[in-house]
């Protein structure tokens, strides 16, 4: 076990902040599969392409491609917005680029998390110069009180508040993803 991390009942330690829960594996999963089902429908006929936005993203898309019941291929950028912070540095750097050729396809961008806008704004860009069919996003969570950037989310997993979140793909200093529920920092 990391000596930083200790468990207890219905709380996280991180050194001395407290992280509790705030969505349960099974409510991520339930509104995930919700997610995938809307998507099918969607894209049914199409060939849409999926990118996911890494590191985050990881757990999010392994789990939304389950239920999207279209052929799709997927790709992925990796961005960095953070380092090891936990308020965005207001800079992104693409750290990988796509391997696919999306001019004229239809595009799914898969997030974990929207908050302010930053990384989707930047993403956007980039993917319009590329000429897709349409372009659309999906985020498993969205700020709306920290958006900074006139943004669309398409698809919405769960609306949370402006506060630190960790588990199921968010990281704190890289750590943490692997959670499969998600926790907020605690007041």
């Amino acid at each position: 076990m990391d000596e930083n991390k200790e468990v207890k009942a219905d709380e996280i330690l991180v050194g001395n902040e407290k992280f509790i829960p705030m969505l349960t594996e099974e409510k991520i999963q339930s509104r995930i599969k919700e997610l995938g089902e809307k998507l099918t429908k969607d894209y049914h006929g199409k060939f849409p392409i999926f990118i996911g936005i890494l590191n985050g993203s990881f757990m999010f898309m392994s789990d939304l491609i389950k239920h999207v019941d279209v052929s799709c291929e997927i790709d992925f950028f990796k961005l960095s917005s953070y380092g090891d912070a936990k308020i965005s540095s207001g800079n992104v750097k693409l750290l990988k680029e796509l391997n696919a050729d999306v001019n004229d396809r239809h595009v799914v961008i898969v997030e974990d998390i929207v908050d302010s806008g930053l990384s989707i704004n930047y993403i956007e860009r980039l993917i319009n110069e590329l000429k897709p069919a349409s372009m659309k996003v999906v985020s498993l969570l969205v700020k709306p009180e920290s958006l900074k950037y006139n943004v669309k989310i398409d698809y919405i997993g769960f609306e949370i508040p402006d506060k630190f979140v960790i588990g199921y793909g968010l990281d704190y200093a890289q750590k943490y993803r692997n959670l499969r529920s998600i926790y907020v920092l605690s007041e």
